[in-house]
């Protein structure tokens, strides 16, 4: 994905971490072929780039909003979602939304609070 957007990929203040929507796009921001679960496995691979960004990881999540231009795609969000995180799963919420950029049909963002090791 281009650097257009006038925000970063994930901001982070103190030990609190936000993830701007990452869609299933590759680094030149073309959407990954496949079908809906390629898309949002790349959505997810986004997230954890754009956290590893500003030195968080999965395991920091603690919220994750899904978008999906179907929400009958919900089953396969789930799918991806049990591979990604390990138990326990942070909380998440999933929207039905109209569209979203680049044709896309699943858009995740995140909420992590780095913990002290």
């Amino acid at each position: 994905m281009s650097n257009e957007h006038p925000y970063p990929a994930a901001f982070r203040s103190g030990d609190l971490v936000t993830v701007s929507g990452r869609l299933g796009v590759t680094g030149t921001g073309d959407l990954v072929p496949g079908g809906f679960e390629a898309e949002c496995a790349q959505a997810f691979a986004n997230l954890d780039d754009a956290l590893r960004s500003v030195g968080a990881t999965r395991t920091d999540v603690v919220k994750v909003v899904a978008y999906l231009t179907d929400i009958s795609d919900r089953a396969g969000l789930n799918r991806v979602y049990e591979r990604f995180f390990a138990e326990p799963r942070p909380a998440r919420s999933c929207v039905g939304a109209a569209s979203l950029p680049y044709g896309g049909v699943v858009e995740v963002e995140a909420l992590a609070r780095v913990r002290d090791v």
